[in-house]
């Protein structure tokens, strides 16, 4: 299945560089977004409402398999990029294959650069690139590996 919203860094720059000219805003976020669920379109969805697109950054397998353990992710990047770009609020993806997105920020530059409300305001890698930081409070409850635990446990009985 081709994915149109999968971006190269080249392309991806482009992209930027004619957003700057029409004077379009660049919302950012990223993420593993390994097993989506409703916490993550939530997040998309109040991202993409700051500005006129979407770029979402996906952290490749092998990040997240430094970052969440050799048994993640559980769905694939191509995966994982093919689901996220079928979400109407997702513009761009690019994948990413740094633990963190902080070479593509400062690249990238975006006027907005979301995260979850669970990091703080000096947390947030990159966070200089940007014109501005959002963060975006999470639903409580909704995260990947709580619902990884809620899986495991209803495997077992």
């Amino acid at each position: 299945m081709e994915n149109k919203k999968l971006y190269s860094l080249k392309e991806i720059l482009k992209f930027r560089q004619m957003a700057l000219k029409n004077k379009k805003t660049v919302v950012f976020t990223n993420g593993c977004f390994d097993i989506l669920h409703r916490g993550h379109v939530e997040l998309f969805k109040k991202a993409k409402a700051l500005g006129d697109f979407l770029v979402v950054g996906l952290n490749s397998d092998s990040s997240v398999r430094r970052i969440k353990g050799p048994k993640r992710p559980i769905n694939g990047q191509q995966d994982r990029a093919i689901v996220l770009g079928a979400l109407e609020y997702v513009d761009k993806i690019i994948v990413f294959s740094q633990d963190t997105p902080y070479e593509l920020l400062k690249i990238l530059k975006p006027d907005i650069l979301v995260k979850g409300a669970d990091y703080g305001g000096k947390e947030i890698i990159g966070r200089g690139f940007a014109k501005k930081t959002a963060r975006i409070r999470l639903i409580k409850g909704k995260s990947t590996t709580k619902l990884i635990e809620k899986l495991k446990a209803n495997l077992i009985k």
